[in-house]
């Protein structure tokens, strides 16, 4: 049996994040079909790379997870500096960005140098971070880069090119990634496949008496609309609770409520009408889901969006950010979602989702589960993914 090597920033069950579980989906339905290694660090959170998990090798049923140290965690105020500092300077600062970007693990590249004949290929998931800006160049004609990228500042960093450019191939998780990144790398020639992710959701998760249950659970109240994932900035979280908030202004009335589920990395606002939970177990997550008006995600930065193909694949319409491409293509696609630009368009969204009539609802409804039935099945993710692994 062939051996892959998956390469990503985090890796734990308390871990918080897109491309994250991104590597554990692909690594459960691989496993079926070679064997399977995670190559990861011990840190549990991204903004400071703090040591949280033991270092050395976990085995589960399916497959094995081997945990670097990070040698220097990141310091936020230093961090800001750099990050200053390379906008004035350029290139020159390009190293030392990621080093602080991080997480900094020289012991998990290392390795991926010394142990490149143990492993048949590598999957290296997301560009951004030190692991694969400094792991997949020793690797390179074994190497697949699954990029999760998006337009954001960063990845125009000279330093990125040589990831994007030299590999023996490339996983794109929409057909929008894959014409930005060839648009901007000029990279059409390295064999790519646009691959997606498998959305499988349990059908005991989505019986009304488990929607019923955590509704109670939780004291949320419908409606709700309903944001699972990174609470953050970066997830341009602060402007969806401004959006929300002026929501409730305009609409004194409305009994609309705001659920959270995720890591909160910023304040919320302290209002009767949000609820953050943090993490909940899955059964409660896709009743959550289940038993909301709509799903937001307000992000402009997304290469794929589990969180919302899961929420459709539920039959609940999606809000979205259309300044995301994405995120506006899954809109455009589907039916069953519709996107904002402004807070003028948002509260339009709204009222096609939570305020339309039963049968506008539905056929949203209707069309959201249809896009993700025969668009995100693993059989056609597996396929695809197998077919370039064995191609190169």
């Amino acid at each position: 049996m062939k051996k892959i090597a998956i390469v990503n920033q985090r890796y734990g069950a308390e871990v918080n994040g897109g491309s994250e579980q991104y590597a554990k989906m692909l690594a459960e339905h691989l496993s079926e079909h070679y064997e399977v290694t995670i190559l990861t660090t011990t840190a549990k959170d991204y903004d400071t790379w703090d040591n949280y998990y033991p270092v050395g090798v976990e085995m589960n049923p399916q497959f094995k997870i081997i945990r670097f140290p990070v040698a220097k965690t990141r310091n936020i105020r230093r961090f800001r500096v750099i990050n200053k500092l390379r906008r004035m300077l350029g290139r020159c600062l390009d190293s030392a960005w990621v080093r602080q970007q991080g997480p900094y693990a020289p012991e998990l590249t290392a390795y991926i140098r010394e142990q490149r004949e143990t492993y048949d290929g590598f999957l290296f998931v997301t560009y951004l971070y030190y692991p694969v800006v400094c792991g997949l160049p020793d690797v390179a004609d074994k190497a697949i880069l699954i990029p999760t990228a998006h337009d954001e500042p960063y990845i125009y960093f000279p330093i990125y090119k040589k990831i994007f450019t030299n590999n023996k191939g490339i996983v794109y998780l929409t057909e929008e990634e894959k014409n930005f990144v060839e648009s901007l790398f000029m990279n059409q020639d390295i064999p790519n496949e646009v691959v997606g992710a498998g959305i499988e959701i349990p059908e005991e998760y989505q019986d009304d008496n488990n929607i019923q249950q955590a509704i109670v659970k939780y004291s949320v109240h419908k409606p709700y609309v309903i944001y699972a994932g990174r609470i953050d900035v970066g997830k341009n979280c602060d402007e969806m609770f401004q959006y929300f908030e002026k929501y409730k202004e305009n609409n004194p009335d409305s009994e609309l409520e705001l659920v959270l589920i995720g890591q909160s990395m910023i304040a919320i606002p302290e209002r009767t009408d949000i609820h953050y939970l943090g993490f909940v177990p899955e059964k409660d997550k896709y009743a959550l889901l289940a038993g909301a008006k709509c799903l937001w995600m307000p992000s402009r930065y997304e290469s794929l969006s589990i969180a919302l193909l899961e929420g459709m694949g539920l039959g609940v319409p999606g809000i979205v950010n259309g300044r995301c491409e994405v995120l506006k293509g899954h809109c455009e696609k589907s039916g069953g979602a519709v996107y904002y630009t402004n807070y003028e368009e948002f509260e339009e969204c709204v009222d096609k989702t939570v305020k339309c009539s039963p049968d506008q609802y539905n056929k949203m409804s209707v069309c959201a589960r249809k896009y993700v039935e025969e668009n995100y099945h693993w059989d056609i993710v597996m396929d695809k993914l197998q077919g370039l692994i064995e191609r190169i």
